[in-house]
């Protein structure tokens, strides 16, 4: 069965010639990494992460990270890279990504974060890091507060239910004096010519991806979840981007005694619905030129 399906998947997908990286798109639970491995096991390829949970070294089961044996059957790259307590931005990601597509192995580039795509081939504004004295600041405003300190312009470009977007944006404005859009204004040209990829976005039908949301935490909590993110308790640190992960709140919160499990799992597959809805919506208005596939009809 198995093959079956991979092989009605494999009908979707456009021509792969030897000489041109893969680039796979889609939200969370769609099955892209899949879809990944077996490019890289029928074409060959090096898989690299574009997932900006998956970097973090203490997440493999939380963040749906390929499993070891997984990764045994074709070469991973930048996952699980990062230590739990560092900053990992789209810059970081863009710098670490680059050296690899001079490689002779073909990358076959797959995650659920869009901006690692369109930084990679719509080009990314080199934008000075924020203070930490103006990240402490933001962290401690609403995203109402942080909102109101944007411009039109940036506000009609960023997805404003996204707090981390809409702080990022705000530091931008706070600790430049410019805004966000008007760095985006002065992008360099792309590192990846997208028509020089095979650019491929999951688009998938809502109700079967609910499904298998619903199903995932369940799954990642037989797999260890629980223990995964008990072994980070000392070291929790809720402003942290490694600790906004969808999952380890609620997860935490239930270690602490705070919540039920089924009210933490409950609370991060309502948290994992919402991240991916907001996926689809953006991959479907920024990946319009996309070649576009149904993962659910080879299920």
């Amino acid at each position: 069965m198995a093959d079956t399906n991979e092989n009605r998947l494999w009908t979707q997908l456009p021509p792969i010639p030897d000489d041109k990286p893969v680039l796979i798109a889609g939200p969370t639970a769609s099955g892209k990494s899949a879809l990944a491995l077996l490019i890289a096991q029928r074409c060959g390829g090096v898989i690299v992460n574009a997932d900006a949970s998956q970097v973090y070294d203490c997440w493999r089961i939380i963040s749906a990270r390929p499993s070891i044996e997984e990764e045994k059957r074709a070469p991973h790259l930048l996952y699980g890279h990062v230590a739990y307590d560092q900053t990992y931005s789209t810059g970081h990601w863009l710098r670490d990504v680059t050296p690899l597509l001079k490689q002779k192995q073909r990358p076959i580039i797959v995650g659920g974060t869009g901006l690692y795509f369109t930084a990679l081939t719509e080009g990314m504004a080199e934008i000075p890091a924020t203070p930490p004295e103006i990240r402490a600041e933001a962290d401690a405003l609403s995203i109402r507060n942080l909102i109101e300190g944007l411009d039109l312009q940036t506000l009609q470009k960023i997805d404003t239910q996204n707090r981390a977007r809409v702080q990022r944006a705000w530091e931008v404005q706070t600790a430049t004096g410019r805004s966000l859009a008007d760095w985006q204004a002065d992008t360099p040209a792309p590192i990846l010519d997208l028509g020089n990829t095979v650019p491929i976005v999951f688009d998938v039908e809502k109700s079967w991806l609910l499904d298998r949301i619903n199903r995932r935490f369940d799954q990642m909590l037989d797999q260890g979840a629980m223990a995964e993110v008990a072994a980070m308790q000392n070291r929790f640190d809720p402003s942290l981007p490694a600790f906004k992960a969808i999952g380890v709140p609620e997860l935490m919160a239930c270690l602490e005694g705070r919540m039920s499990q089924e009210e933490a799992r409950d609370r991060a597959t309502i948290a994992t619905r919402r991240f991916a809805k907001r996926q689809r919506t953006w991959f479907r208005a920024r990946m319009k030129s996309w070649h576009h596939i149904d993962a659910a009809s080879h299920q």
